[in-house]
């Protein structure tokens, strides 16, 4: 009988511990960029030059200045005038021009040569005097000088509710001489001047009373449409009125009201003045407005 050795197995050393494995984490993937966010800004710019509220503009070359280029949203009451850079309401045959020291050197032949689809300047209001010592320091030029060329005019005087009314009318009517073809004077109040609604008007009806008095014609009087609501109507519903009312095509008062002429825009510009100026019509015809001129 044989003996046979039996190989024993060699020891083997123990595995090392290994840490837990970290759940693997996925990379969120970039989002892919849009390549039509120039179709919604396209989009967008169109409704813009759409829009019935939109005016063009453009820069002119190097100068920075900006250009009127078009004009969108016209209807029947309300159109532009590229010549004179405002809309003008409709309607309306005779238009005119209120001035004083701010427009400065006024060539009037020029301004009553400018017309654009029968619009032209057919009269013009100027500041004569303010409170009880300013005259305007253009005033007798223009009251010269548009006459000329055949523009009627009237004179105003910038009311001053502080200062006493018979004085004010007074000082008005020393400075100003009115004669056959002139519009009626006007008196332009704009302020209480830290007086009362009701001191104002004492002295504003002093006023009025005097100067039609001396002069045998009614004065016109001048109020922004605020100004009139709140302080004057239903207290002078005898005179004539100019109301101002700007960038509307309709002026917003009751038929019934003695309006005559409106003041409808502040940034006009005409051949022959360098500055903006304010723009308004005449409610009326040819004929109307012939006689509300003095004879």
């Amino acid at each position: 009988m044989y003996l046979c050795a039996v190989p024993t197995a060699k020891p083997t050393k123990p595995s090392p511990k290994r840490s837990p494995r970290k759940p693997a984490t996925r990379k969120k993937k970039a989002a892919p960029v849009s390549n039509k966010w120039w179709k919604v800004a396209l989009a967008g710019l169109i409704l813009i030059l759409l829009s019935p509220f939109y005016y063009g503009y453009i820069l002119n070359g190097f100068t920075g200045a900006w250009r009127w280029i078009k004009d969108i949203g016209e209807d029947e009451h309300y159109r532009t005038y590229k010549s004179f850079k405002i809309r003008i309401p409709s309607g309306y045959k005779i238009h005119g021009i209120d001035v004083s020291y701010a427009q400065g050197k006024i060539d009037w032949a020029k301004v009553r040569a400018m017309e654009e689809d029968s619009v032209r300047i057919n009269f013009a209001f100027v500041k004569a005097t303010e409170g009880l010592l300013i005259v305007d320091s253009y005033f007798k030029r223009n009251w010269r000088e548009a006459p000329k060329v055949g523009i009627a005019c009237g004179a105003y005087h910038f009311f001053r509710p502080r200062k006493n009314g018979l004085w004010q009318a007074r000082f008005f009517l020393q400075n100003v001489k009115m004669e056959k073809g002139d519009l009626p004077p006007v008196v332009d109040i704009e302020v209480l001047d830290g007086t009362t609604p009701e001191k104002m008007r004492k002295e504003l009806t002093t006023f009025v009373k005097h100067v039609e008095n001396k002069t045998g014609v009614r004065p016109i009087i001048y109020a922004n449409i605020q100004f009139y609501k709140d302080y004057l109507d239903g207290y002078f519903d005898d005179y004539p009125l100019w109301i101002a009312h700007y960038y509307q095509p309709k002026l917003k008062l009751s038929n019934n009201t003695k309006w005559r002429f409106w003041q409808h825009s502040d940034k006009g510009r005409v051949t022959g003045i360098n500055h903006a100026v304010d723009f308004n019509v005449y409610k009326g015809d040819s004929v109307a407005f012939q006689n509300l001129l003095i004879h």
